[in-house]
């Protein structure tokens, strides 16, 4: 009986550990289904650079406590403007930081693995399809709101720009769009736009998606845009924009001394004092 006794203390302290990885292994998991539906977009763990940096080791650099103030309050953490502020509670940021912990040690063997596939998995992949003409000039009329999305969301240049001679500079309000395709491919901009993950894109279209057509014309236009940037020759809009003004101002001149070619240059008190000195 004495002899049981002393198993006990093992006994219970295996239980708690057993209690905690369990605990610890259900708060991955409820943070791997937060990062694929609000990070996953942006960021990869070990994958490489996406829109954002890629976060293998992230936990490991900051701490677990310093990952989790970044996720909360990006730009109190320091983080470059890019980064929105998700606005997740801090049981949500936990739960990505367990999983971003968890998943960095299968991330360093993941891309092991890869690398020694890359040649080839290199030579089998085959470039991605461009969009037809008629999408590409879709998604550009989409973009700057020539055409109307089916469910009335803003246009998108009210907040993105993009380098292009043949389109209109758009806003800064989000991230410059001209090599979006480079960064995150085919299905990661397709995802992105179906997705909304970013705070601004939820609220302006919250109930006004986009529909599987106007996604597929977008991503065609955002790919021809970033293959053609390099032969580009941007417009210089401001000075376009002086120049149309001031020739405006040279018309309406003309039209004014045209108009008042006619009218008389004497002051209309004059007549009426010299009428009245002459009845005099």
């Amino acid at each position: 009986m004495r002899h049981q006794s002393r198993h006990y203390p093992r006994l219970i302290g295996t239980a708690l550990a057993a209690a905690l990885c369990a605990g610890s292994a259900a708060m991955a998991q409820e943070g791997k289904a937060l990062f694929e539906t609000r990070c996953a977009v942006c960021h990869s763990i070990g994958g490489g650079v996406k829109v954002g940096p890629d976060l293998k080791g992230v936990v490991a650099r900051r701490g677990a406590d310093g990952t989790v103030a970044a996720v909360l309050d990006p730009a109190k953490a320091g983080l470059k403007p890019t980064m929105p502020n998700l606005g997740v509670p801090r049981k949500d940021a936990e739960a990505i930081v367990a999983y971003l912990d968890q998943a960095q040690a299968a991330a360093g063997a993941a891309a092991a693995s890869k690398e020694s596939a890359a040649p080839a998995a290199q030579a089998a992949k085959e470039p991605e399809t461009k969009g037809t003409p008629a999408e590409i000039q879709l998604g550009g009329d989409l973009f700057e709101g020539k055409v109307r999305f089916a469910n009335g969301g803003p246009s998108c240049n009210a907040c993105h720009h993009v380098a292009s001679e043949a389109h209109l500079g758009g806003g800064v309000l989000a991230a410059e769009l001209t090599l979006v395709f480079s960064r995150v491919g085919k299905q990661g901009l397709s995802a992105m736009i179906a997705g909304n993950p970013f705070p601004v894109m939820q609220a302006a279209y919250a109930g006004k998606e986009f529909s599987d057509k106007e996604i597929n014309a977008l991503v065609g236009f955002l790919q021809h845009v970033d293959q053609e940037h390099a032969r580009q020759m941007p417009k210089q809009w401001g000075w376009r924009m002086f120049s149309a003004g001031a020739g405006g101002v040279v018309v309406l001149l003309g039209i004014f001394g045209l108009a008042g070619r006619g009218r008389k240059k004497r002051c209309v008190n004059q007549d009426i004092y010299d009428r009245q000195i002459t009845s005099e």
